[in-house]
């Protein structure tokens, strides 16, 4: 059978996306292999199908047992035998597992990091056909990463066990610091690194300072996703709760989800929402890695994340199926002091460091006025152009601006003054003409910058400091000096006009405003969508499945959009191959002929 067959016969897809069908030909010719390719950018499919195309099994190492779940039920609706082999399962069922994967009758089998560590199941494994290992959120092997697991660090011993076999390794972020790393300790022998553009094009993302305790705007962003699923993070468990509590308290179906709850609470509340039973989780970072659910419509966070990376991973979340999604970060000042108290409690060594840079960098976003899907790009070593109208920056054009020439200028005046030696913190004391000690004692309360920018307060001078920064006319260097840069030199000559956004220099402003921007979808029948919809939902309930198993809600969409008529129509749709229509297509068709 083909690639382009398989493509479309068990996943529905007439084309590959991009970058899916160089890792599938990596992997046929068992070429080690490194991609990075931005979450519901198709990862899972550039390993399932070259499976179906090889002999033996793929040995899948996933980091939650609800992930692994959740992929051997779609898998097996696909009509592709699947298994997993985990602590939820009894002897007897794993003794079964084990002789069908002996007799060659598992193509994918899902296991996580520690049971590597099992020397009775390696020796299963030396019993096997085993055609390639895929190593799932890759990025848990680097210490340097968000996710860190030791478990994974340990995987190693795969190449020593098993030389020949090839190792395919996915993640949706990794830096280049992570991406070398994740080679380096996988043992992975001259991978081809696959790296997919970090645009989200269906994701527009919009950040706001936050009002109160955010719930207002919170209640304000849900009006606009009435029916649809989605998740709240926020930093406390207790804050999770009442979040929860509040939102069920306004007619939104919504269940809290946080670490000291019991496996059995989790677990129902995950699969409650997996099976649209509820709308919304209100999460701490514990409902991460492995929500294996394709129409979430929406990601809030009710405080700011650590790092880019955390931020990316959960606002990814959202829209895996491609259809159109929003997120809404909301932070103020103590979300930031919360965050540095953490990382502050750390003993210093170069991870304490490393971990006040991501910091900063996830503050710098959230006070950017540059396109957000550019910066989190450049931060992965991406480039790409604006989004234009992805972001609330790019797509609010009513927003005021300010000139603040004058204070950058007295801004790069001091830095050089001061001979490049100092932090933020400290030149910002000198403008204010600060009494400290330290100044006092450098001798530099007799600079002729000294007092020259009293008027403005200590964060409004940090705020032109970011805008420096994001105009590269000054830069971070050792020791969190800053240093001007070869364009902020010039611009001391030219002194070009520059301006800042009105809120980021008035904070009663910017908390008054608390804008974001929408964007609809209305390419599609609504009505007939809701139809196929509830369709969907009593399928999946009767068979026991989450709702997105049968159809994700793009091919609902899609569906509603070409209203097919025949099989040869239905199978035209997006997502729609001969496995899913001869389960499903019959009903659906019946339902459309019917309206």
């Amino acid at each position: 059978m083909s690639k382009s067959k398989i493509l479309k016969d068990y996943f529905g897809h007439d084309n590959f996306r991009e970058l899916q069908e160089e890792a599938v030909d990596a992997i046929i010719n068992k070429r080690d292999l490194l991609m990075i390719l931005p979450t519901g950018g198709g990862k899972s499919l550039c390993y399932q199908l070259p499976s179906l195309l090889m002999g033996g099994v793929t040995v899948v190492v996933s980091p939650l047992l609800a992930l692994m779940h959740d992929q051997v039920v779609a898998l097996r609706a696909n009509g592709i035998n699947a298994q997993m082999i985990s602590s939820m399962q009894s002897l007897d069922e794993i003794k079964q597992i084990e002789q069908e994967l002996v007799d060659g009758k598992i193509k994918l089998l899902y296991v996580a990091p520690e049971r590597f560590t099992n020397n009775y199941f390696l020796s299963l494994l030396h019993r096997l056909n085993i055609n390639f290992f895929v190593i799932d959120e890759a990025h848990c092997v680097s210490e340097w990463g968000h996710e860190f697991r030791e478990d994974y660090r340990k995987l190693n011993i795969l190449k020593e066990h098993f030389p020949n076999i090839s190792i395919a390794a996915f993640t949706a972020t990794a830096t280049a610091t992570v991406e070398k790393d994740i080679s380096i300790n996988l043992n992975l022998n001259n991978p081809l690194v696959l790296k997919g553009k970090l645009f989200r094009e269906n994701l527009t993302l919009n950040v706001a300072y936050k009002v109160g305790d955010g719930k207002a705007q919170l209640l304000d962003f849900l009006k606009s996703h009435k029916g649809s699923a989605g998740i709240v993070y926020t930093l406390s468990r207790k804050s999770t709760e009442a979040i929860a509590k509040f939102l069920d308290s306004k007619g939104i179906k919504a269940k809290a989800y946080h670490a000291a709850l019991s496996t059995e609470v989790k677990n129902r509340t995950y699969a409650d929402f997996v099976s649209d039973k509820i709308e919304v989780v209100v999460a701490t970072i514990a409902f991460g890695m492995g929500i294996d659910k394709s129409n979430i419509r929406f990601v809030v966070h009710l405080n700011m994340p650590k790092t880019v990376e955390n931020y990316y991973q959960e606002i990814g979340r959202a829209g895996r199926d491609g259809e159109r999604s929003e997120t809404l970060l909301l932070f103020g000042t103590q979300d930031i002091v919360q965050q540095k108290s953490f990382i502050d409690d750390l003993p210093d060594n170069p991870y304490k460091k490393h971990a006040l840079d991501k910091l900063h960098f996830m503050v710098k976003y959230a006070n950017s006025q540059v396109c957000r899907h550019k910066y989190i790009a450049n931060y992965f070593n991406d480039n790409i152009n604006e989004c234009k109208n992805r972001c609330d920056n790019c797509i609010d054009g009513s927003r005021k601006s300010v000139e603040i020439t004058t204070e950058v200028l007295k801004l790069i005046s001091a830095i050089a003054r001061v001979n490049q030696s100092f932090g933020i913190h400290y030149i910002v004391d000198i403008l204010r003409g600060s009494k400290d000690k330290r100044v006092l004692q450098n001798s530099h309360d007799k600079l002729s910058v000294y007092g020259i920018g009293k008027d403005f307060s200590k964060s409004q001078w940090l705020a032109i400091a970011d805008r420096a920064l994001e105009l590269e006319l000054v830069e971070i260097g050792e020791f969190k000096v800053y240093k001007i840069t070869q364009k902020g030199a010039s611009f001391l000559k030219s002194r070009e006009k520059i301006e800042i956004r009105e809120e980021r220099i008035d904070i009663k402003e910017a908390r008054a405003r608390a804008k974001r921007v929408v964007v609809e979808d209305t390419n599609y029948n609504k009505e007939l969508f809701e139809k196929l919809r509830e369709l969907r939902k009593e399928i999946a309930t009767k068979a026991e499945i989450p709702p997105y198993i049968v159809f994700s809600d793009k091919t609902l969409k899609d569906m509603s959009n070409k209203i097919p008529k025949t099989k040869d129509e239905m199978l035209n749709v997006h997502g729609v191959g001969e496995v899913k229509f001869e389960r499903y297509g019959e009903k659906f068709l019946s339902l459309i002929n019917s309206n």
